[in-house]
């Protein structure tokens, strides 16, 4: 029988990103970035004017983080230690919203901190590209673990019977994120994670349909 399997996101799930994001803003930059409950395009504003930044330059910065400081970025607490102990029972492999010029880049990152996984780049909607992946390996169960509700939505259209968890483990903005209703759990440490992960292999059945 094929072994379950693990899709999991990295920025605000194995990493902290929005935190060391900020702090690279405010020092190289002059730009403050408020995250408290904003769209992410509209949280960035130039600290001596107040001004919103332009969209373009918003992503324009987004990427130059993770061109040049992705260093920055350290594990959410048990991140490691839980895909290590996950590993001995699991296929697991990291699906991450990255441009495909960083993912050389995020793949060597997560191999230093020592999570070292198949890594897969991606834009858009992660629903398509996990239906891929459930396709190739046959898992007898597939638990998705992203922080973005959107993510959640599309895996629930393109592949149904994955288990889905919603988790934050940025603490800064955890609670101010309510939890998805198209995730199945919302759990934001690994310690709880971890528990509920291995219940749903445990069970060794598909996610229940949709109402």
């Amino acid at each position: 029988m094929s072994r379950p399997l693990i899709v999991t996101d990295c920025d605000e799930v194995l990493l902290h990103m929005v935190v060391p994001f900020r702090h690279w803003l405010d020092e190289a930059h002059g730009v403050h970035f408020d995250m408290r409950g904003q769209e992410f395009t509209d949280a960035l504003r130039h600290k001596d004017s107040g001004d919103i930044l332009e969209r373009e330059l918003v992503w324009t910065l987004l990427s130059a983080f993770f061109d040049t400081e992705m260093h920055r970025q350290q594990p959410i607490t048990g991140a490691v230690q839980a895909l290590a102990r996950l590993s001995q029972v699991a296929d697991i492999e990291v699906l991450t919203n990255i441009g495909e010029r960083a993912h050389a880049g995020r793949i060597e990152q997560l191999r230093l901190l020592g999570i070292d996984h198949r890594v897969h780049w991606n834009q858009g909607g992660k629903g398509p590209p996990l239906a891929k992946i459930v396709e190739r390996l046959q898992p007898s169960v597939t638990v998705f673990i992203d922080d973005l509700g959107v993510h959640h939505a599309s895996v629930a259209r393109a592949a149904p019977q994955v288990w889905r968890l919603h988790m934050i483990g940025e603490p800064a903005i955890a609670g101010q994120v309510p939890p998805d209703p198209n995730a199945h759990a919302r759990i934001d440490n690994w310690a709880e994670a971890e528990e509920w992960i291995r219940e749903r292999f445990t069970e060794g059945k598909p996610a229940p349909a949709a109402a």
